[in-house]
């Protein structure tokens, strides 16, 4: 399952306690918007081009369809949002490999490109959206919201931004786990041998990546140095505590992982739903928050539908239905100034806790994501 396996990515968060930053962008050249009839869907990059929301979402419909990847119904309430999307502006959804990761998304544009079912829009982790954006599989689009996305969120080429996101913890079987750990360094006791799983490898799921970056946060390590957490999880194989299969509310059903290290909004959405007795905490060691990116196709099929889908998402309704799915949604401190966030959600967040650091810069996500790739399989997974 996609949610409590496999997906992604690990990239960078923006708290509802941090300050959304500003810059400036130029959504329309200073000729002026452009028309749809002199500017083509699958070139415009921004609703100016469309003559307005009335000409995107018309050119939308003509299309009639959309594709999207890799997100699960329970997945931050994407089963919700794609009803209502849907709905709204009567276009169906086609929806792939729910339970698929990050790579999936890029390794399906490369796949599938020039096919009617390559898929239309991206959500992924920020190592992966850099990853396709290197590759130049992603189209440069700014959503009406533009600004209200802190400049550190995003592309400097407008090919992908910050959407939500949250941060890790450790969560465990109460029921099972009589001990309740803390920390990563309480992850290390013998008493939870073959107890611990992430939810996926970290060269291939963003979640993971961050867990393996939060460890390393926990352990001497920083943003410019992930080499702790690799090596903490190397140890924490060797003493036999780390469980290395696909960790999610599956495993956790079945007894193979009563503790996993994932998001915190997953661990509420997607494994508290089924285990009563979970229990979630943010490490008290390794504080590490993350955001999940946006992209569209740079070949997408239906690219009105594309960009309309991307308005949609980072509108107050988007945003708050992503709230109301236990995630951080990316417009969270200027919806909570201006008033138009959904209280009870915002309410039922957790706080954030004392000792956050902020995020790493894209640099230090790139470097950090290759020491995993180049070592992973060689200290863990062997």
């Amino acid at each position: 399952m996609r949610a409590t396996i496999s997906r992604r990515q690990g990239a960078r968060l923006v708290s509802a306690a941090t300050a959304v930053a500003t810059c400036t962008v130029a959504l329309v050249s200073a000729a002026g918007p452009a028309t749809a009839s002199t500017s083509s869907a699958s070139t415009a990059t921004s609703v100016a081009a469309f003559g307005g929301m009335a000409g995107l979402v018309k050119a939308a419909k003509a299309e009639g369809h959309l594709n999207v990847i890799t997100l699960p119904d329970n997945w931050c309430n994407y089963g919700a949002i794609i009803s209502s999307f849907s709905k709204k502006y009567g276009i169906s959804i086609n929806s792939e490999n729910p339970e698929g990761s990050s790579q999936d998304e890029i390794n399906a544009m490369v796949q599938l490109k020039g096919q009617s079912r390559e898929p239309d829009v991206l959500d992924m982790g920020t190592p992966f959206a850099i990853k396709a954006d290197q590759m130049h599989l992603l189209a440069p689009y700014t959503v009406s919201e533009w600004m209200d996305i802190p400049a550190s969120q995003k592309a400097s080429d407008d090919t992908w931004w910050a959407d939500y996101g949250g941060f890790v913890a450790i969560g465990y079987n109460s029921a099972v786990i009589k001990t309740p750990p803390t920390s990563f360094k309480d992850l290390l006791n013998p008493i939870y041998k073959h107890d611990i799983g992430i939810n996926n490898s970290p060269t291939e799921a963003g979640a993971a990546f961050a867990a393996v970056y939060a460890a390393a946060l926990a352990n001497g390590g920083s943003f410019g140095n992930i080499g702790p957490g690799i090596s903490y999880f190397e140890k924490l194989n060797q003493e036999g505590n780390f469980v290395p299969v696909v960790s999610g509310p599956s495993t956790v059903q079945s007894g193979a992982t009563p503790i996993v290290i994932w998001w915190d909004y997953l661990q509420a959405s997607e494994i508290q739903a089924e285990v009563k007795t979970w229990k979630v905490v943010i490490p008290t060691d390794g504080i590490y928050a993350s955001y999940y990116d946006q992209a569209i196709s740079k070949n997408a099929p239906d690219p009105a539908a594309a960009r309309l889908w991307e308005e949609y998402l980072y509108s107050t309704a988007g945003q708050n239905q992503w709230l109301q799915g236990y995630c951080r949604p990316i417009e969270l401190s200027q919806m909570v100034k201006a008033g138009t966030v959904d209280q009870a959600a915002y309410k039922a967040l957790p706080a954030v806790p004392a000792g956050f650091k902020g995020y790493p810069t894209q640099a230090q996500v790139t470097a950090a994501e290759n020491l995993v790739a180049k070592e992973w399989s060689i200290k863990v997974s062997s």
